[in-house]
């Protein structure tokens, strides 16, 4: 069955540019913590003198591994950030999913913001301003600096045909000339 050609603006595929999650970083202390519980429960597992004991070591180093490494992985790989040549998808949940998505041709405001540790790592909190009540933030994303740069390039190249009329028409002087009449 023959599809119809889409023409215009609808005729380019929309491709990837990038898919990010936040900076890794983020799992370095549950990664300690697991390392830590694991070594300990080796450790201690036979060498308690009641069998209780070596029941309760395993059932506590499995709350502190579920608690403290596996939930804040499942929320890391839970949140994603997608970047297209026609928009912004954030993604994050696993039982609830929540999915929002920014159209480059709609036009919006991008911040950059870093604090130290970020600086240090190259990673940065990316806002996109909207000019809804609350901004996007895509959080602790690497090479932050080049995502910002990346999104100013896809704003302008998708900024739709009608928009830029729109916008030239407000920024240009309008051309009239008044005549002033002697009496």
């Amino acid at each position: 069955m023959a599809h119809p050609v889409p023409t215009g603006a609808a005729q380019e595929a929309e491709h990837l540019v990038a898919s990010l999650h936040s900076h890794g970083r983020a799992l370095f202390w549950p990664t300690i913590v697991l390392v830590g519980s694991v070594g300990a429960m080796t450790y201690l597992y036979g060498n308690l003198p009641l069998p209780w004991q070596n029941v309760a070591v395993l059932v506590a180093g499995g709350l502190v591994i579920l608690l403290l490494w596996l939930l804040p992985l499942l929320a890391w790989l839970g949140r994603r950030y997608t970047i297209t040549t026609r928009r912004i998808v954030l993604r994050r949940g696993f039982i609830v999913r929540v999915r929002q998505e920014l159209l480059h041709s709609r036009g919006y405001d991008i911040t950059v913001r870093k604090n130290a540790l970020q600086s240090m790592f190259g990673s940065g909190d990316v806002r996109i301003n909207t000019g809804l009540d609350h901004p996007v933030v895509l959080k602790d994303v690497p090479n932050a600096d080049l995502i910002q740069s990346a999104l100013h390039d896809l704003m302008e190249r998708s900024i739709n045909p009608i928009a830029a009329r729109r916008q030239a028409a407000e920024s240009s002087v309008p051309d009239e000339t008044i005549v002033w009449e002697d009496d």
